[in-house]
């Protein structure tokens, strides 16, 4: 899935990921093959990895979310597009869930299966009629349940769901119960990342799996994070509550194409959009309606005496504030040209002379075209 994107400016991402780890991120996206990559811990951040990349490539072509929703793992990559995550945060929350749900899965093996054309009350008929442990574990469009839990109750919910007139149960290849309450154990480890994760309040509203409500404050996400472990995905009622607050185009990032045929499936009128190679970028270019333009200037003469300037970036990417900076000292003298960062392989210098107030900008963070990075008063 990483192969189209090998030569890509946005693998970058990849490369500064496999650095933050110290791991050979290339190879899981290029060579690894599906025995290798059927373990959660990798297949989560071979996920994530992949995702990041295209959202690089979208916002290099001036494409920004006005709101954004990630189905389990994708909440992780929806909370780094919202700005709430940083490259480095994401990256060590997305490696301590898969990894605890990989040590989770070890200890109680599971397994998944997808039931098709049975709704929701019926598929949870079926978990009871199975008598096991055995749950709903997405609920994903009209018709369309993931059954989650120990390997011979899905067995016997899936018999039972087909006896209810399911059109078809499909077997899912992964190793655990996903969202569910066997996978308990990983929540204290994953409790133990998110407390060491700096998580900023969203730029943009991000619909939560938990509730299918947006969340703002970033406060709430540890606690969503930590019940989305073993809560059903609510994935349905996260396309309706986007389409509700006026969603009308709505972008799958990253590999597949899965998610937009849950979105026809349950919003049949919104227009969908995958971008999973970088051919695809372009398409979405075009299809979505064009920023409104910038307002017209201030005449001159209302800002002739401010003294306070906004150094931004030159355009979007990873920031890496310059050595000098990296403790933000607030107060130093900066001069014209001086380099404050980088953002990718773009350098960041100061239009002005003046004093710095602030670095507004965090080591790590995804920032876009024109994002402030530094605050200057210059008398």
């Amino acid at each position: 899935m990483g192969r189209p994107w090998s030569g890509h400016v946005s693998w970058s991402i990849v490369d500064e990921a496999s650095d933050i780890l110290g791991a050979d991120l290339a190879h899981l996206l290029v060579d690894a093959d599906v025995d290798e990559l059927v373990g959660t811990a990798r297949a989560q951040m071979a996920t994530y990895v992949t995702s990041l990349v295209v959202l690089d490539a979208l916002r290099r072509a001036g494409v920004v979310p006005a709101a954004c929703a990630g189905h389990s793992l994708g909440e992780y990559t929806a909370l780094t597009a919202a700005g709430s995550l940083s490259l480095a945060d994401g990256l060590a929350l997305v490696q301590a869930r898969g990894a605890a749900m990989q040590r989770a899965a070890d200890a109680r093996p599971g397994t998944m299966a997808a039931v098709l054309g049975l709704d929701d009350e019926a598929a949870e008929q079926a978990c009871r009629q199975a008598g096991g442990d055995v749950w709903m574990a997405n609920l994903n469009a009209p018709g369309q349940v993931v059954l989650s839990g120990a390997p011979e109750a899905v067995a016997a919910a899936g018999d039972a769901a087909r006896s209810l007139g399911a059109r078809r149960v499909v077997p899912i290849p992964v190793g655990g119960a996903f969202h569910t309450p066997l996978m308990a154990p990983a929540e204290h480890d994953l409790d133990e990342a998110l407390g060491a994760a700096a998580l900023g309040a969203p730029e943009v509203p991000v619909v939560a799996n938990v509730d299918a409500a947006p969340h703002d404050q970033a406060s709430e996400w540890p606690g969503l994070l930590h019940a989305q472990l073993t809560s059903p995905v609510r994935w349905r009622g996260c396309l309706e509550r986007l389409a509700h607050d006026g969603a009308t185009t709505l972008v799958e990032v990253g590999p597949g194409g899965v998610l937009c045929g849950l979105v026809r499936r349950t919003l049949p009128d919104a227009g969908t959009v995958a971008v999973a190679v970088p051919e695809e970028v372009d398409r979405l270019a075009e299809a979505v309606p064009p920023a409104p333009p910038p307002p017209p200037p201030r005449p001159e003469g209302e800002h002739l005496h401010m003294a306070e300037r906004l150094v931004v970036s030159p355009a979007a990417g990873v920031f890496s504030p310059a050595e000098r900076w990296r403790e933000n000292l607030a107060g130093s003298r900066v001069e014209v040209g001086e380099v404050l960062g980088t953002v990718g392989t773009e350098e960041i210098r100061s239009r002005f002379s003046g004093v710095v107030m602030g670095i507004i900008a965090h080591d790590g963070e995804q920032v876009l075209a024109s994002q402030p990075i530094a605050w200057l008063r210059t008398a």
